[in-house]
């Protein structure tokens, strides 16, 4: 009898060590199928990511590239219309595109910039010709005759090399050819591409780095077009925003947490900072149009204006991550310090602020890297407006570069497609670095409490 008994005993220790292993076994093959789901969803967001940098790249890396033409123009005085060479009044007047026309059409009219094969059978140019060999060189090019003529004067009534800027239409068509293509001809007829292709066989063209694109502010014309202007109102509303958004941003957390009595009307601040934190960026700009524009009646489109409306918009962020960070401070720091007599205020300035500063910065500086990329809220004051020169203030008329680049991205113009790509490959490298920076902080300045 008893053998019987420990026979069915050992059998049922078998059959639950069986379906042990086999719960064992199916919750390992859950817990693998787990991982791999998560895995796998890395994997596809980094895939997302890495098309659209690639995308963007593809698309953007020629506009840091311009195409020159190569061309000798005659500085003749009487074209120029100059009687006084000395007259700096008169040199910034001249008549460039007089001269500049009388360089191309010369050398169609003499053979000498057609092709052995060509040089033969070339034609008088008639009026339209003429005028389509003209609308080859950009329009900007009569301002590098006329710098080149009012740095040397002595330069006049002499004929002197020029490496002018291309239009676009070139530019895209030369840029297309150099990278395998046979071109981008939608723009330029059979007449102009037969142009090009002389210049380039006569080495008349080349690819240089495209510095107007840093120097320069907006332009209708894409090859003159750059974010010099954007640049500059983006750092002028940065600067405010930093300047209102730091210190007030970190005085309510410390308000907050340090002082502020827990009852009904702090939990009703609380509740709104972090309502506020999750309105879409546009309610900020309709705020700031309100308040700012129709209340205060300020100027539209300057960059205290956008600083203002982007201090709105990045205050909550600053506040809860500010917070968060002196939440973080251990309470043994605030012990010890009142053990040994220090005040509340001793207290939170010379040990809690400190020791929660890494955290803050790393908040504040995501969301100064976040108020960087706003469009939304901008466009809502106005400064959508077209802006050519440089800001010298914070209320001068500006854009910024994430306007820029909403303004070139609806343009029709092939060639600004290039350049909002640019300008987004841009404004990336300073989010990037800015996250970066972030990152850098918190790991050079953080402390173990341990």
């Amino acid at each position: 009898m008893s053998k019987a008994k420990s026979k069915v005993s050992i059998a049922n220790n078998l059959n639950t060590i069986d379906l042990v292993q086999r719960n064992l076994a199916k919750r390992k093959r859950a817990e693998w199928r787990f991982r791999a789901y998560g895995v796998g969803a890395i994997l596809f967001g980094l895939a997302c990511l890495l098309i659209l940098f690639s995308d963007i790249i593809s698309k953007g890396h020629g506009a840091f590239m311009q195409t020159q033409i190569y061309m000798e123009v005659t500085l003749d005085s009487q074209r120029l219309n100059i009687d006084d060479p000395t007259s700096d009044q008169q040199i910034r007047q001249a008549n460039y595109d007089s001269v500049l026309a009388q360089a191309l059409i010369a050398q169609y009219e003499t053979g000498s910039t057609l092709s052995e094969n060509t040089a033969d059978s070339f034609k008088p140019l008639s009026a339209l010709d003429k005028r389509q060999l003209l609308n080859l060189i950009s329009t900007g090019a009569v301002y590098t005759i006329g710098q080149r003529l009012s740095d040397n004067p002595q330069l006049l009534n002499q004929t002197v090399g020029f490496w002018l800027i291309a239009d676009d239409d070139v530019d895209n068509y030369v840029k297309n050819i150099e990278h395998g293509g046979k071109g981008f001809s939608s723009r330029l007829n059979k007449q102009q591409q037969e142009w090009v292709n002389n210049w380039m066989a006569n080495e008349q063209v080349r690819q240089v780095f495209n510095s107007t694109f840093f120097t320069s502010g907006d332009s209708r014309e894409p090859e003159q077009a750059g974010i010099h202007s954007a640049l500059v109102g983006s750092l002028y509303m940065l600067l405010v925003t930093i300047g209102l958004t730091f210190p007030i941003g970190i005085a309510a957390a410390v308000y907050l947490e340090e002082y502020a009595a827990k009852n009904r009307v702090t939990d009703f601040i609380e509740v709104n900072i972090n309502n506020l934190a999750a309105v879409p960026s546009i309610i900020f700009g309709l705020l700031g149009l309100a308040i700012f524009i129709g209340f205060f009646d300020m100027p539209r489109s300057v960059p205290l204006m956008g600083g203002l409306v982007l201090t709105l918009m990045t205050l909550p962020t600053i506040i809860i991550s500010s917070r968060a960070a002196i939440k973080a401070v251990p309470p043994s720091i605030r012990d010890a310090a009142y053990g040994l007599g220090a005040s509340k205020m001793q207290v939170v300035l010379h040990h809690v602020v400190p020791l929660a500063m890494p955290g803050m910065l790393t908040g504040a500086i995501i969301g100064f890297a976040l108020a960087l990329g706003e469009t939304a809220p901008l466009l809502m004051i106005g400064m959508v407006a077209f802006i050519v020169d440089v800001p010298n203030g914070l209320m001068d008329p500006s854009s910024a570069l994430p306007v820029q680049i909403f303004l070139w991205a609806d343009s029709p113009e092939r060639a600004f497609v290039e350049r909002s790509s640019a300008a987004i490959m841009v404004l990336l490298a300073f989010l990037i670095t800015m996250n970066g920076l972030a990152v850098w902080l918190r790991h050079r300045l953080g402390r173990s409490y341990q």
